[in-house]
């Protein structure tokens, strides 16, 4: 199974995957691709753009294989703001699709005590994003963290 883990920054993505995957199960993050491309002494939540693109093109390499064997363990890919073009894919291989979301003044006070200012700007856009979308495509929310 293919799980597609959505939500801003801060929302609690990676807290629901440890509390639903297994040891064996595969887990698709950015972040954690990004910290382990990243040299020693490298910010926790690294914006470098250098990296970021080594970083998106590792990820999109892993979901390629990861999709390919979801049959025979669940995939779980935190991916923060799927267009609707990766929806519909999504969608199209059985994903079900998790947001997180626990609210914008929590993921704010949660920014701010844990990540860098700039996701502010990220946040902002998913909660305009999310606006924007027509009721029906919105994915429904799982519970908050």
């Amino acid at each position: 199974m293919l799980y597609v883990i959505t939500g801003p920054p801060a929302s609690g993505k990676s807290s629901w995957i440890q509390s639903h995957a297994t040891a064996r199960d595969i887990v698709i993050d950015l972040d954690l691709i990004t910290r382990a491309l990243a040299g020693p002494g490298a910010p926790q939540w690294n914006q470098d753009p250098v990296i970021l693109r080594v970083a998106h093109r590792a990820r999109y390499a892993a979901i390629d294989e990861a999709v390919a064997l979801r049959d025979t363990v669940d995939v779980y890919l935190i991916h923060t703001m799927p267009s609707p073009k990766a929806l519909a894919k999504y969608k199209r291989l059985g994903a079900r699709i998790v947001t997180v979301d626990p609210g914008r003044d929590i993921v704010m006070q949660r920014i701010d005590a844990m990540r860098d200012p700039d996701m502010h700007r990220v946040a902002t856009r998913w909660y305009n994003a999310r606006k924007a979308l027509p009721h029906e495509a919105m994915p429904q929310a799982s519970r908050a963290w």
